[in-house]
């Protein structure tokens, strides 16, 4: 399964675990859990999205089964983290970038992979969304949290966006991996200006 990414996802890959496996660190150590269950939410934050948009298409064993690398990027970035994210005083800073890199670096990977299944522009923007929301759902329902996606902040919006703004680019002549860092850029733009500004989509309630 790994080596069907290019080299240019393969770095993509690498670094979207990275940051969400950091992100499922500060959010665990917000808990003050031990330190079974800071590697366990490290874990389920960076491969939970991936295995859900594996199991929909039908990429069985699912991608973190079949690779190594995966597992090892995630128990060294959870380990350095604990060792040195004592250093970060206020740990809300950085969960909310490697929350928002994760999202721009995961909504790629799994664009990539509906086009590979030959997906409509729609499909693989939903694939896109489920690669980079769903581990953090799954995170915060461990946490017992309301998950981000669910709230008025603009979070999986952010991924659509991003998505429909690579499929667009991809049916140009740019350059492919110019076309990914530009929506990983963008994504990570938009999450981080509306939590900036508060930002954010309407709240729907029962009056």
């Amino acid at each position: 399964m790994f080596c069907m990414y290019s080299n240019f996802l393969n770095i993509i890959d690498i670094l979207g675990t990275f940051a969400f496996a950091v992100s499922g660190v500060f959010s665990a150590m917000e808990k003050k859990l031990d330190l079974f269950g800071v590697l366990i939410i490290s874990f389920v934050t960076a491969i939970g999205g991936g295995t859900i948009r594996d199991v929909l298409v039908g990429n069985l064993p699912v991608n973190w089964l079949q690779n190594d690398v995966t597992i090892f990027v995630i128990f060294i970035s959870a380990l350095a983290t604990i060792l040195f994210g004592s250093y970060f005083k206020h740990l809300n800073t950085p969960l909310v970038l490697f929350d928002a890199l994760g999202l721009g670096l995961f909504t790629i990977i799994g664009f990539e992979i509906g086009l590979e299944k030959k997906f409509s522009g729609g499909i693989c923007v939903a694939l896109g969304t489920i690669s980079a929301c769903f581990g953090g759902v799954l995170r915060d329902v461990l946490l017992n949290k309301v998950p981000l996606i669910f709230q008025k902040e603009i979070y999986a919006l952010a991924c659509i966006l991003g998505g429909a703004t690579y499929y667009l680019l991809h049916r140009t002549q740019l350059n492919n991996d110019v076309s990914k860092v530009i929506c990983i850029i963008l994504i990570f733009a938009i999450r981080i200006v509306a939590i900036r500004f508060k930002l954010s989509l309407p709240r729907v309630s029962l009056k």
